[in-house]
């Protein structure tokens, strides 16, 4: 098997001491694997994938420390495969291309298939991406991708459309707990050390659901404690507090608390009160929150919330998400404050939301309704012999470049959708449409 990050490396950093422990503890096969069992249990997607010895091109998406990266070394283990790595932080077309030309030698003089598992995909970019289709639509190399953020906002869609998306979970309790016996039982060095932890539960709500982070917290707590006379390592909660650099915050990214906490920052911004907003924002992200659901969350406020009342605020809220892309955390946090504050203040209209609501209604209750004639796109002769576009009046040949005339289906003439309140810009938007349709009155 062949990779860009050798399994010989992998082998040597498991039996070497001054590697991470996440690292020397890493699953050998499919059985050491603890979690996903939606998706590795019995007749499960993968699991009947490996069975039958074949694979096709995937996405994990999940948060991190969830056994993306060890699941797609796993799943290679297990068929006969090429393999190679790939982390979208460091590659380039470059390197994409030279794997991609390999690949096809491969098949090409042996026969064989080749898996690229390219870790973080999310941040390679379209350029990057399109490297890949023809690849992957040929069955050149079969693709798994990583990531922790949304494909569907983060894949380009003809790459997403030749993949499977399998959404991969936090770890809970029991996940954490065999985790930690795994490593205790099979380390070179934690298997020959006595260890006694205070507070277990404690250790595992710190790590957040993330192996790599709770393995990574324990070891160094160890190296923050000193062994009592009979040569135990008693971890404290203190201690353990120390290793993580941070106290338990109560926000759970996946249960009750992830809810609560999000509906009371939303409706902290709709009830323009920029303090509830910017302290459910900072719980948020101290409980580990990803800040891109915190910026799309405001993306859609500043339309279903602001509107037109103040158009800006989608441009702000669209331009965080673009920042915070940029830079990152913990920097992230100050363009997050700024446009919770600026969301929070703008006044407030949700006639836009309204609106393509109760059109959508009208849509679903009466269906199909024809479009009048003289709206109608006129291409060829014989359309326009049957009134296709006939009488339409062009806006811009008309003073104050507008010309009133039906656009709705008859059934639905004289409705209204669009109602702008009289805040903000809105105010000036309503006067304007009501001086131009006279019949119309917003």
């Amino acid at each position: 098997m062949s990779e860009l990050f050798p399994t010989e490396q992998r082998q040597q950093s498991r039996n070497n001491p001054s590697a991470p422990l996440a690292e020397r503890v890493r699953p050998k096969t499919l059985d050491e694997f603890v979690g996903q069992e939606h998706l590795v249990g019995k007749g499960k997607p993968l699991r009947l994938m490996i069975e039958s010895g074949t694979l096709a091109s995937m996405i994990f998406w999940g948060p991190p420390g969830v056994g993306k990266t060890t699941l797609a070394r796993l799943l290679a283990n297990h068929v006969n495969a090429e393999f190679f790595q790939l982390s979208a932080v460091d590659a380039g077309v470059k390197e994409v291309r030279e794997v991609l030309a390999r690949a096809e030698k491969t098949r090409r003089h042996l026969d064989k298939r080749t898996i690229l598992f390219i870790d973080e995909i999310h941040r390679f970019n379209k350029a990057q991406q399109d490297a890949l289709l023809h690849s992957v639509e040929e069955g050149v190399i079969t693709l798994i991708g990583a990531t922790t953020e949304n494909p569907s906002f983060e894949v380009i869609s003809p790459l997403l459309s030749r993949s499977q998306v399998y959404v991969m979970e936090s770890l809970g309790k029991e996940d954490l707990a065999k985790i930690l016996e795994h490593a205790a039982k099979t380390d070179v060095q934690l298997s020959k050390q006595k260890i006694k932890i205070e507070d277990p539960d404690y250790l595992m709500l710190l790590s957040g659901g993330d192996a790599r982070k709770l393995l990574n917290g324990l070891e160094t707590s160890l190296r923050l404690t000193t062994a009592d006379r009979e040569g135990t390592f008693l971890l404290t909660k203190q201690t353990i507090e120390e290793a993580f650099q941070r106290k338990y915050t109560l926000y759970d990214k996946g249960g009750d608390q992830h809810y609560d906490i999000i509906s009371a920052f939303i409706k902290s911004l709709r009830g323009s009160d920029p303090d509830g907003a910017i302290y459910w924002m900072a719980r948020m992200l101290d409980g580990g929150e990803d800040p891109k659901f915190i910026a799309r969350r405001m993306i859609v406020l500043a339309s279903e919330d602001v509107g037109n009342a103040d158009p800006q605020a989608i441009v702000v809220a669209t331009s965080c998400f673009t920042a915070i892309d940029y830079i990152g955390m913990p920097e992230a946090r100050i363009v997050l404050a700024q446009t919770a504050a600026y969301l929070a203040a703008a006044p407030k209209s949700n006639a836009s939301y309204l609106a393509i609501d109760q059109a959508l209604s009208d849509v679903h209750n009466l269906p199909n309704l024809a479009v009048p004639l003289h709206v109608r796109n006129a291409p060829t002769k014989l359309m326009e012999e049957l009134g296709y576009g006939k009488d339409y009046k062009y806006s811009h040949d008309f003073e104050s470049h507008f010309a009133e005339q039906q656009y709705l289906p008859d059934n639905l003439k004289d409705k209204i959708y669009y109602r702008p309140t009289d805040i903000g810009k809105e105010k000036e938007i309503r006067e304007r449409l009501n001086s131009l349709w006279k019949k119309k009155q917003r």
